[in-house]
């Protein structure tokens, strides 16, 4: 009897694990885990190259950087605060120069850190850029213009516009803890273009913001469409990696090798100085040393609050007082405050305990 009952405990084992493994999203997501900021090592992926020409920030010979923060009662260094937080990249730019670049816990400025969703204000980008190069004809077009698998139950009223601003009505789960969740299907799983067939409407289009990493794929979809032929790493290679005289080469992960799709909801892998040029462009209309990259409208309206949108729109956080920022679940960000010419990047392994928006804040109001 005993042999009999160990015999089927076995056979039982071996089955969940058959099970669990034939699934290679669920596989993945128990063997990975969780998101880490190194993830760009487990996926395929494609790369932009910079251009030969580099873009430097100048570093500030007099630079005005905190030395201390006091936490609740205490006083700690600017650096320490950092560290314990576990940050791994910081910089200040005010004016176009360096104000404070500091690295922690073994990375430095060549070392490769994940975007996670600020790759989703990357993409609002390259959409402005198809915008003006006449790929898409306008933002209120119906997604399904360009995803016509997608023309059925309600889903052809979705316009790229509810797209951008997170409006669409498509049920999507975007639990990052659920392995059978949409969430873990389009980052771990290796098939997109399948996965996005299957989306369905949840209510109405238009209505309101609800944040979905789903919404910024479709995006994604729609741009690769509309690029006929031309991968998305390509468009981004010529649209910002070249012209904005970016240090490294970057990459964008895939979901798989082969004819893969870019995860536009959360995958681009740079260093901390490069992402920092997004923000310097943004900072600058769209202009970047005289030539305009995405058109000044398109910036505007990706960063100005309206009625209907007051803390997202385009696939950028809005933060109420002008300033506006690209975020990743880890605690990644670019923020932008234009009326102190400031731009702040921080880069870490996870949120640390820590209101970054409100540090933020309280660092604009000191420049």
């Amino acid at each position: 009897m005993k042999k009999y009952i160990s015999r089927s405990l076995n056979l039982l084992c071996l089955f969940s694990v058959a099970m669990l493994f034939a699934s290679c999203t669920i596989g993945r997501f128990v063997y990975y885990n969780f998101a880490n900021i190194t993830d760009h090592k487990i996926f395929p992926s494609r790369t932009a190259k910079s251009d030969s020409i580099k873009f430097h920030y100048a570093v500030s010979k007099k630079p005005k950087a905190p030395k201390t923060l006091t936490v609740g009662n205490k006083e700690t260094t600017f650096d320490d605060y950092l560290k314990n937080s576990n940050t791994v990249a910081f910089i200040i730019i005010k004016n176009d120069s360096i104000q404070y670049e500091k690295y922690f816990s073994g990375y430095n400025e060549e070392s490769v850190v994940a975007s996670f969703s600020m790759a989703k204000s990357v993409t609002s980008i390259l959409i402005g850029c198809a915008l003006d190069d006449g790929l898409i004809k306008s933002i209120e077009e119906p997604m399904v213009n360009y995803i016509p698998e997608l023309n059925h139950d309600g889903l052809e009223k979705v316009t790229i516009k509810d797209l951008l601003d997170m409006k669409s009505g498509i049920r999507f789960n975007e639990s990052y803890v659920n392995p059978f969740g949409d969430a873990a299907t389009y980052y771990y799983g290796r098939n997109l273009r399948s996965a996005i067939k299957r989306r369905k409407l949840a209510h109405a289009p238009g209505g309101e913001f609800e944040y979905s990493s789903g919404d910024t794929q479709l995006l994604g979809l729609v741009l690769e469409r509309a690029l006929k032929g031309k991968t998305i790493t390509n468009y981004l290679e010529e649209k910002l990696w070249k012209p904005l005289g970016m240090e490294y080469d970057a990459t964008w992960s895939l979901d798989k090798k082969k004819d893969g799709l870019e995860k536009t909801f959360c995958c681009i892998n740079a260093r901390a100085r490069d992402f920092a040029k997004l923000g310097r462009l943004y900072l600058n209309k769209g202009n970047w040393n005289g030539k305009q990259i995405v058109s000044s409208q398109w910036v505007k309206e990706s960063t100005t609050p309206t009625p209907g949108n007051q803390e997202y729109t385009n696939q950028w956080w809005l933060n109420g007082d002008g300033s506006y920022s690209a975020k990743g679940i880890l605690g990644q960000y670019i923020y932008v405050n234009p009326a102190k010419n400031l731009i702040i990047v921080r880069l870490g392994k996870n949120h640390g305990n820590t209101d970054w928006d409100g540090l933020f804040a309280s660092l604009a109001a000191k420049y």
